[in-house]
């Protein structure tokens, strides 16, 4: 492929030069090592993610993806992860509103016990101006 002014596209030439690292030894375990740290990292991050509102299913495939890159196992992984993701929300949306109410109350249950675990809830509150004991992190975070 090309481009307009006939060279070559990005694809290509990232190909060539991916096709370059990889005679390399060294530095091919570099960069397969950075991939796999920062694929590792971002996964991370979504997964974490993943009860919060945003975009979490959304890091943990980009983190997928950028393992991917590199790394055949990630490959398939992503491959099942959204299959699996696309079964699941279809099954959902097809349920009645109360499932719906359901799994909105789960996730809003989860974000609370994560924030109140974290001290979020006792900080906000003394910005507040609401001072209760049972808002303070059981685990002393956020003190």
């Amino acid at each position: 492929m090309s481009d307009a002014t006939g060279r070559p596209g990005i694809t290509r030439r990232w190909a060539r030069w991916r096709d370059r690292l990889r005679e390399r030894r060294a530095a091919d375990l570099v960069y397969r090592i950075a991939v796999g740290v920062v694929g590792l990292l971002v996964l991370a991050v979504g997964i974490l993610a993943i009860p919060y509102p945003g975009p979490g299913w959304a890091i943990v495939f980009v983190g997928l993806a950028i393992l991917a890159t590199e790394f055949d196992w990630a490959r398939r992984l992503l491959a099942y992860a959204r299959a699996r993701y696309d079964t699941a929300m279809a099954w959902f949306k097809r349920q009645g509103l109360w499932v719906q109410a359901l799994g909105a109350l789960f996730t809003f249950a989860i974000v609370m016990g994560t924030l109140w675990l974290l001290g979020a809830l006792a900080f906000v509150g003394e910005l507040v101006g609401i001072e209760y004991r049972w808002l303070k992190s059981p685990i002393g975070i956020g003190e």
